[in-house]
């Protein structure tokens, strides 16, 4: 059967069928040949520069330093205190702290990063990854170490004079503690447990 009678004129549906169907059966023998011709192996520094996960041990954290003290300037100079408010209250972003007191429960407490997160180095690799707001990835080690300190210490996490760098971050006993990740037991059609935080 020839091609013009497979494309009829007469026959807009059966031209579409033949196109797709075509496209459809023809791709999977393009992708399996064996060079594609696009692109390339990426090299081991490009692969560095995108493996950028920071476990809760630590191990990826880069060297630095850094104290409540500088993050508060930094938080200042950075331009944070436009969108979260000054001391990380106040502002149209995420609240950075809590307004409640320390006898109240972390669960019913907002939903604040510095308090919630099961690893001090989440907090470190949020600011690292996301912060600010259109320059994500541009504040150094020591910015982030500074930053990561000023949020602990404004939620009493953390004393204002430590330092904090790659050694001790890990280390830090964050406020949710191990019920981050403590599932209740779980029965078929059973209501929700009162005050579940998920």
């Amino acid at each position: 059967m020839g091609l013009r009678k497979l494309l009829d004129a007469h026959n807009p549906l059966k031209m579409v069928t033949i196109l797709l169907l075509g496209g459809v059966v023809g791709s999977p023998a393009i992708a399996q040949s064996p060079t594609y011709g696009v692109g390339r192996t990426p090299t081991a520094e490009e692969l560095g520069r995108m493996d950028i996960a920071i476990s809760p041990t630590g191990d990826e954290l880069p060297p630095g330093t850094g104290t409540a003290k500088e993050g508060a300037l930094l938080y200042l100079q950075k331009g944070c205190i436009g969108c979260h408010g000054a001391e990380g209250l106040g502002g149209l972003a995420p609240a950075l702290q809590s307004k409640q007191g320390a006898d109240v429960n972390v669960w019913k407490k907002e939903r604040i990063l510095p308090l919630r997160s099961p690893y001090a180095t989440v907090v470190w690799d949020f600011i690292r990854r996301g912060m600010p707001l259109g320059l994500e990835g541009t504040l150094t080690p020591n910015e982030v170490y500074s930053l990561t300190a000023y949020l602990l210490f404004l939620n009493h996490v953390i004393p204002e004079d430590q330092a904090l760098d790659k050694q001790n971050l890990p280390t830090i006993k964050m406020p949710i503690g191990d019920e981050f990740g403590k599932p209740h037991e779980f029965k078929l059609n059973a209501p929700r447990l009162k005050g579940y935080p998920y």
